[in-house]
């Protein structure tokens, strides 16, 4: 009797640690190692992953004709166009604009364009890269958002729209974050179309500086979304607000700079991309290689980054950021 209890014991103790094994908690990252995945995108802007571990990119293109495309590259880094002939524009700060973020789910791409004030729904469900011939952006259904965005009535109208991120929420919505009108838009599965959320300015002593919404994830309960702020692009005054699934919004963290992407880790926390410190010396522009990825309570996780857009979690434990100035994406790991 004491032999068999103590087998039965011995088997549940097993039976324990396997479950404890399969279920392993894993920690945020504290400090990411990194190293370039791939290369040569044309200002690359948004990215996602869908099937077979495929990554999405959208890239502006050179600024002239219809040089922007999206770009899949598969799992050994190699890049193949996928979609071809986006309108590519220059932007006041003399660089590439067009393409904006992109989602994958259920075999298709909802891809923005902030120039057109479109979203573009592309099936790349039977996709095969490097096979199946480049698909021509016009040959796409598309919605036009910017007209609904400019009609919409605010507290403080901006009469701009420039779509910039999306993610999906409650009830299959997509919620789209413009940076111009400071507002998400929520878009149903009918396409029909509503200003969920808005965010007033900043008040930096009597100065009012546009909140320009960026980044934006669901977890389940809220939306974080995260904060470029607006020139003078101060240190420290952008944030990461709260958004309720009724649109009331209330801050979260304070203390930030030039987010343009917020990611959530396994655990539901999150982390925000600032793009780069601005500087007024020797001439105004961001500082090459300031930026950096921090942790939803302003911790460094990694810092020296140049110019990157865009952050995704593709694995537990694997990220992959963009770096629009050098047309790279590198392989975060911890």
């Amino acid at each position: 009797m004491k032999t068999s209890f103590l087998l039965k014991l011995t088997l549940l103790l097993l039976f324990f640690i396997a479950g404890c094994t399969d279920h392993a908690i894993i920690e945020d990252p504290r400090q990411f190692k990194s190293d370039e995945f791939s290369s040569g995108l044309l200002a690359p802007l948004g990215i996602t992953q869908g099937a077979n571990n495929y990554l999405w990119v959208t890239e502006q293109g050179t600024g002239q004709g219809n040089s922007g495309r999206v770009s899949v590259i598969t799992p050994d880094g190699k890049t193949w166009p996928a979609i071809t002939g986006f309108k590519s524009d220059i932007s006041p700060e003399q660089t590439p604009s067009g393409l904006t973020h992109l989602s994958y789910k259920d075999g298709k791409l909802y891809i923005l364009h902030g120039v057109l004030g479109k979203l573009f729904i592309a099936d790349v469900s039977n996709f095969k890269p490097g096979v199946t011939p480049a698909i021509d952006a016009s040959s796409l259904p598309n919605e036009t958002i910017n007209l609904f965005v400019l009609g919409s009535a605010f507290k403080v109208h901006k009469h701009e729209s420039n779509i910039y991120n999306l993610t999906w929420g409650p009830n299959g919505d997509l919620y789209i974050t413009d940076a111009a009108a400071n507002a998400i838009v929520k878009r149903k599965p009918d396409k029909s179309l509503a200003i969920f959320a808005e965010f007033p300015p900043y008040d930096n002593q009597g100065q009012k500086i546009d909140f320009v919404p960026t980044g934006i994830v669901y977890d389940g309960t809220k939306f974080l979304v995260s904060s470029l702020s607006g020139f003078p692009f101060l240190p420290g005054l952008a944030t990461i607000q709260q958004v309720d699934k009724t649109g009331n919004v209330s801050l979260y963290k304070s203390g930030f700079t030039t987010l343009v992407d917020i990611v959530l880790t396994p655990t539901n926390n999150p982390l925000v991309l600032s793009f780069a410190q601005f500087s007024f010396t020797p001439t105004p522009g961001f500082v090459p290689n300031s930026g950096k990825i921090s942790n939803g309570d302003g911790t460094t996780i990694l810092d020296g980054i140049m110019m990157a857009t865009d952050i995704e979690r593709t694995d537990d434990k694997t990220y992959v950021v963009l770096s629009m100035a050098q047309g790279k994406i590198f392989k975060l790991t911890y």
